[in-house]
């Protein structure tokens, strides 16, 4: 939850991509947001300074790469908007849920994603308060990125329907 938007600017992965190319191509056009806070956050934890919590997380290299593989399915799993990454997300629930399935980790790795992905939204679920204070804080980072020419479109301009939008096709 706390790696999922670092570094978010309020604009949409196919505007980072229009905005950098470079970047757009180190993570295939494809949620580049997500993966740019993963590399970010996963440069932060490697880090040699942070070599003490490492051992405490990690017994060996097996772990590492198994919980890197975990944290990248879960953030990768908030893009809301990759529909080849929804189906395959889609395919795989199917597969760690099919009867003749034992796989427990899958199964684990399935849930988390669902309930990370159900985190990502829940301020809309919590009290009225709660919702408009991290909307407001969303519009602000959205309205900042249209002042700055990085946005076409202007938040302010139907973001009550875009909320019945995010309800009725996301929530």
């Amino acid at each position: 939850a706390l790696v999922h938007d670092v570094d978010h600017s309020g604009v949409s992965n196919a505007q980072l991509g229009k905005e950098n190319p470079g970047m757009a191509e180190k993570y295939r056009s494809r949620s580049i947001a997500e993966s740019n806070s993963i590399d970010i956050a996963w440069d932060m934890l490697t880090d040699s300074a942070f070599s003490n919590l490492q051992q405490c997380m990690f017994a060996d290299e097996s772990e590492l790469m198994r919980f890197r593989q975990m944290v990248v399915n879960m953030v990768i799993s908030t893009d809301i908007f990759d529909k080849a990454g929804k189906e395959m997300q889609k395919n795989r629930w199917e597969k760690a849920f099919h009867p003749d399935n034992q796989d427990a980790d899958l199964k684990a790795s399935i849930v988390i994603e669902a309930i990370i992905q159900a985190a990502d939204v829940a301020h809309t679920m919590q009290h009225w308060q709660v919702y408009t204070r991290w909307n407001e804080k969303l519009f602000q980072e959205m309205y900042r990125a249209y002042e700055n020419g990085r946005a076409m479109k202007d938040p302010s301009l139907g973001w009550y329907k875009g909320e019945l939008w995010f309800y009725d096709n996301y929530i």
